[in-house]
C-alpha cells in the first residue's frame, strides 16, 4: 500500500523526552514519545518534538533520529518552573512555538500532544493551524484524585482536561481502563477514543543470565532479589513495598533493589530512607539511584521478580520491560500490567494496595516452582514491540486524515491486547 509521509508536530512541553529517566518529571511518557517518534521516522514520516529548554533561554534543535527533530523552546524562567506553574506560561510557550514555526516556514499535517499541558497548547494550535489534533493524556487528574494519594490535583487541571477531551479530534488511551475513565469521568465520546498500548524495545530488553547480571552489579548470587523501578512519588507506592518488606523479614536472603528517583538530597528520598531505618530493614534495601535506560536490562536480569506497588498507572511500562527480560511481576491492579500478568501467568496480581497483600504476593512468586521460563515469558509480549505500536498509531492517525493518505498497516490487536 502506498504511504505518503506525514509531518507531525509532537508536543511535550513539561517533560524533555531525553531527560533523565526516573527523575521527578521524566518517566514512561518520555520513553513513549522517543520510541514512537523513532519508529515513525523510520517509516519516512517527519516529526518535530517540541519541549521546554531547561538550562537556557535560547532555543536549540537536536537531530534525535532519522527524520526526527527535538526542538527546545526557551522562555524566561521556563526551565525552573514546576509542572503546575507552567500552566500560567502556556501563552508564552505557544508564542515561542509559533515564532519558531514561522521562522522556518514550517507546516504540519497533524498535531499529537502528550499530557494535559501540551494538550492545551494543542487545542490552540489546532485552531490557528487548522489541523487535526490527537492527544494522549498519559495520566488523568480525576483518576489521580480518586486514589487519595499525593497532593490533590488542582481544579484547573481537570477543567483543562475536560476542555481538551471535547476540542481535540482524537484521543489515544493507553488501556481500556483509561478509556473507561475518560468516558465515565470526562464525558468523552466513546467513538472519539482509540486504544493503543505502550511498547517495549525488544532489542534492548531481553533475558540475561542471572548470575552474570548479579556479578556485574555486585549482588550476591544467593540472595532473592526484588526489584523496584520508578519515581519516588507517593502514588508509586514504594513506601507500601518497604512496609511489605517488614512482613518478609523471616527470609534472611531477601533483598530489595530500588532504581530511580532524584538525588539523595530530596525530601522524598530522605523520607523513604528514614522509613527503612525506622522499620529495621535498612540492610535489606539498596537505593541505587537513577539508572540510564541502556543499563536497566542488567537490573531486570539480576532480579528474581519486579514489584509494581503503584496506586495508579496509565500503563505500567516497567512491568512490560520486566516481562520482555523474562522476569515475573508482582503488581497491584493498575494500568495494563495486571492483565498482562494474568494473561502470561508470569507473576501475581494482588487484590489491593495493602502491604500485607503485597507481601503475600511476593511470597507466592518466590515460592512458586512453576514460573514460566524467561523465554516463554518474553515470547508472550512480542506483540508489544514499538514497531507494532507505531503501526497502531498510524492507523489512528488515519481515522482523522484518511487511510488513502498513508495507509493503515496496523497489525497489533490493540483492543484485545489491553482487555
Amino acid at each position: 500500500m502506498k504511504t505518503d509521509p506525514l509531518k507531525i508536530a509532537m508536543l511535550s512541553i513539561h517533560s524533555d523526552p531525553i531527560g533523565e529517566l526516573g527523575t521527578k518529571d521524566t518517566g514512561g511518557m518520555s520513553v513513549y514519545i522517543r520510541e514512537l517518534a523513532r519508529q515513525l521516522g523510520k517509516r519516512g514520516h517527519y516529526i518535530d518534538i517540541y519541549t521546554r529548554m531547561l538550562k537556557s533561554e535560547n532555543r536549540s534543535i537536536t537531530r534525535l533520529y532519522e527524520n526526527v527533530r527535538l526542538i527546545h523552546l526557551g522562555i524566561p524562567n521556563g526551565g525552573t518552573l514546576s509542572k503546575l506553574a507552567l500552566y500560567r506560561y502556556l501563552s508564552k510557550f505557544f508564542q515561542a512555538l509559533e515564532d519558531f514555526r514561522r521562522s522556518e516556514n514550517q507546516s504540519y499535517d497533524l498535531i499529537h500532544s502528550h499530557y494535559w499541558l501540551s494538550g492545551r497548547l494543542g487545542t490552540r494550535a489546532q485552531k490557528l493551524w487548522d489541523l487535526p489534533h490527537v492527544t494522549t493524556f498519559h495520566t488523568l487528574g480525576e483518576v489521580k484524585n480518586q486514589t487519595g494519594i499525593d497532593a490533590h490535583e488542582p481544579w484547573f487541571r481537570v477543567v483543562a482536561e475536560k476542555d481538551i477531551v471535547q476540542k481535540s479530534h482524537r484521543i489515544l488511551a493507553l488501556t481500556n481502563r483509561e478509556r473507561e475513565s475518560l468516558v465515565r469521568l470526562y464525558d468523552a465520546p466513546p467513538q472519539k477514543i482509540g486504544v493503543v498500548p505502550c511498547g517495549v524495545n525488544l532489542d534492548l530488553f531481553y533475558p540475561q543470565g542471572k548470575a552474570a547480571a548479579r556479578h556485574k552489579l555486585g549482588l550476591d548470587s544467593d540472595d532473592i532479589i526484588l526489584l523496584y523501578v520508578g519515581r519516588f512519588e507517593s502514588i508509586k507506592g514504594l513506601n507500601v513495598l518497604l512496609k511489605a518488606m517488614t512482613y518478609l523479614d523471616a527470609n534472611q536472603r531477601l533483598r530489595l533493589v530500588v532504581v530511580g528517583g532524584d538525588d539523595n538530597s530530596t525530601p522524598e528520598f530522605r523520607t523513604l530512607a528514614q522509613a527503612t531505618r525506622d522499620w529495621g530493614i535498612g540492610e535489606k534495601v539498596n537505593f541505587i539511584g537513577r539508572v540510564d535506560q541502556q543499563n536497566l536490562p542488567t537490573y531486570y536480569g539480576a532480579a528474581d521478580v519486579l514489584v509494581l506497588p503503584s496506586y495508579s498507572e496509565s500503563f505500567g511500562m516497567v512491568g512490560l520491560e520486566a516481562l520482555a527480560c523474562g522476569r515475573p511481576v508482582v503488581t497491584t491492579p493498575v494500568g495494563a500490567v495486571d492483565r498482562l500478568v494474568r494473561r502470561t501467568q508470569a507473576g501475581c496480581v494482588v487484590p489491593d494496595h495493602s502491604a500485607h497483600s503485597l507481601a503475600d504476593g511476593i511470597l507466592s512468586i518466590i515460592r512458586d516452582p512453576d514460573i514460566p521460563s524467561a523465554e516463554r515469558i518474553r515470547q508472550s509480549i512480542f506483540e508489544y514491540s514499538w514497531s507494532e505500536v507505531a503501526s497502531a498509531v498510524v492507523a489512528e492517525y488515519a481515522e482523522l486524515i484518511g487511510p488513502q493518505c498513508y495507509g493503515d498497516d496496523r497489525q497489533i490487536p490493540v483492543e484485545a491486547s489491553c482487555a
